[in-house]
């Protein structure tokens, strides 16, 4: 199907902005204060980021629901997406991520202003490293987009298709083995288009954007996004 700069820019706009809707939200359930979800752990977290995935990819399916420039680059140099559509697909997942981010806010506004923690805020909205080295925590969100890719251009060798199922349980199961040390971004737009809105959002007591560590969930995602479909090229 040929589709339009217009037609894959609001695919992915749609498809991302879902997936940070619920991602970025569980993440408020999970830790602001006086949510009924206070507490939920790592777990509710994985499993509601995939959810937020399973549903990203239905919304945008007439795109190829990549809602996420990672996805879009690995397999533009694995050959299933024409460089001509990348601007189109980057766009679209960037402003998609801060709407979402956005409407996050608006839902759990009370919550922000009850929330003394400017941390957890910030948490909400981006990603942050447990032990700050910004070179090993590069690695590890190379290494977990790079099985995110691998595995997701595996998927067409398999016989049994789970469609969009296929992909959520493997961003669970990413980030359960692979994202404590990170938070595991595993994706551009999902942690820099929120860091974003974070900065412009009049949230009480949100204190730094955290901008210093910003690049990592950026270039590492886009490193290992290109590696896995340089692989799966190879391979498949």
């Amino acid at each position: 199907m040929d589709l339009s700069f217009g037609d894959i820019f609001l695919n992915e706009f749609l498809g991302t902005g879902m997936l940070l809707l619920l991602g970025c939200g569980v993440v408020a359930t999970a830790i602001l204060d006086r949510s009924k979800g206070l507490g939920g752990g790592w777990l509710l977290i994985n499993f509601g980021w995939g959810i937020g995935v399973f549903a990203g990819v239905y919304v945008a399916f007439e795109s190829g629901a990549h809602i996420n420039p990672a996805v879009t680059l690995g397999l533009a140099v694995e050959g299933s997406t024409e460089w001509s559509d990348v601007p189109a697909y980057l766009l679209g997942q960037l402003a998609g991520a801060i709407a979402g981010a956005v409407v996050v806010w608006l839902a759990f506004k009370q919550h922000f202003d009850v929330e003394e923690d400017p941390a957890k805020k910030l948490a909400v909205f981006s990603t942050g490293p447990q032990i700050r080295n910004p070179l090993w925590n590069t690695v590890t969100e190379v290494v977990g987009t790079f099985v995110l890719l691998f595995v997701i251009l595996s998927f067409g060798n398999s016989p049994v298709d789970l469609g969009p199922l296929a992909v959520a349980l493997l961003v669970v199961g990413i980030g359960a083995s692979l994202g404590g040390p990170t938070g595991y971004a595993i994706n551009p737009a999902r942690d820099l288009g929120p860091r974003i809105a974070h900065a412009f959002l009049p949230i009480r007591g949100k204190g730094s954007s955290d901008w210093g560590y910003s690049w990592v969930p950026v270039v590492g995602p886009i490193i290992g996004g290109i590696l896995g479909g340089l692989l799966a090229r190879a391979v498949y």
